[in-house]
């Protein structure tokens, strides 16, 4: 079992930043995927960033140039900075694990950008 407890949602003004964490506990296996993915009201759930435990990296386009992701593999952590944002960043963001071919998700965090 892996727990994943996010962290960093929050209420911010267009072209804002913040920086979202999730950090995992459990049984952690060393070559994994963690990732962030997102669902606005009303539309189905995508993926925002991913990052493999050996450091590939990958983007959905509306958000490159904005987002880095990135995991302190000592802390069992992935990030989510976000810079620039936009109204339409708004959504739950949730965080995703992914091993041996188990996934786990975390609740969710809020993430509200106001024009």
């Amino acid at each position: 079992q892996v727990q994943l407890v996010e962290s960093g949602g929050d209420l911010v003004q267009t072209v804002g930043s913040l920086r979202l964490s999730c950090a995992a506990s459990g049984s952690i296996f060393r070559g994994n995927v963690m990732a962030w993915y997102r669902q606005a009201p009303g539309k189905q759930r995508e993926l925002v960033a991913s990052d493999t435990s050996g450091g590939f990296t990958n983007y959905v386009d509306s958000v490159k140039g904005r987002f880095i992701i990135s995991r302190d593999n000592a802390k069992n952590t992935v990030y989510l900075q976000m810079n620039g944002l936009k109204p339409e960043d708004t959504a739950v963001y949730y965080c995703y694990y992914a091993a041996s071919a188990l996934v786990y998700w975390g609740q969710g965090t809020q993430v509200t950008v106001s024009s």
